[in-house]
């Protein structure tokens, strides 16, 4: 599936042979992708002022924005997981950490190794987000510790957009809608993936 990507004042964006990029998805300038990782429909990833850089295994996906001011680095480091519509703005997400939907990370803050960004949240320019720490709020506060089944939740959601990443490559296709639903129509059969409030409502 081809992707169209913009260079900008002599700089291409680079993509790793194992990464996927959504058509929609767009990248401008100095971006670069390196293996594995997921870039999701309509994201849009505006290197024209700073470098942005996502690392093996992170994904960041759709409708979410990365930008930054000149002169700077916005990374998502390895296997970093950036939910729905998040925002990151001249910012560093450090190995293994999540920033929920709809959260914004601002200039020249650092969210911690294995921390989680609450959904919403606002994470204010400069703020550390210590390591295996859950923020959340506006502006966005250390909430407590992280447990061992929240941060075997994260890897595990993140292995699923690698998984995607693999299975995107493999099958997607454009193609025509049907007019109507098949009679015998398949489920994409993958291993249970599950809410993290779930998991916690099944607890005794």
């Amino acid at each position: 599936m081809a992707v169209k990507v913009w260079g900008m004042n002599g700089i291409t964006p680079v993509i790793d042979r194992s990464a996927f990029v959504h058509p929609s998805a767009g990248l401008i300038g100095d971006v670069i992708l390196a293996a594995r990782c997921y870039v999701g429909p309509l994201a849009s990833l505006r290197g024209d002022f700073g470098r942005l850089e996502l690392r093996a295994g992170a994904n960041i996906q759709d409708s979410c924005i990365m930008h930054g001011f000149p002169g700077t680095d916005t990374i998502v480091e390895e296997d970093g997981h950036i939910g729905h519509a998040a925002i990151l703005h001249g910012c560093v997400v450090k190995r293994n950490a999540l920033v929920g939907m709809n959260a914004v990370v601002n200039d020249n803050a650092v969210v911690g190794e294995s921390a989680i960004v609450a959904a919403m949240a606002f994470v204010k320019a400069g703020m550390i987000v210590p390591p295996r720490t859950l923020v959340a709020g506006v502006p966005a506060k250390i909430v407590r510790e992280l447990s061992e089944q929240e941060l075997a939740w994260k890897i595990e959601g993140t292995r699923s957009y690698q998984d995607l990443t693999r299975r995107s490559r493999a099958t997607m296709i454009e193609t025509e809608a049907l007019a109507a639903v098949e009679a015998d129509r398949k489920r994409i059969e993958m291993p249970e993936l599950l809410p993290l409030s779930t998991l916690k409502a099944r607890e005794p």
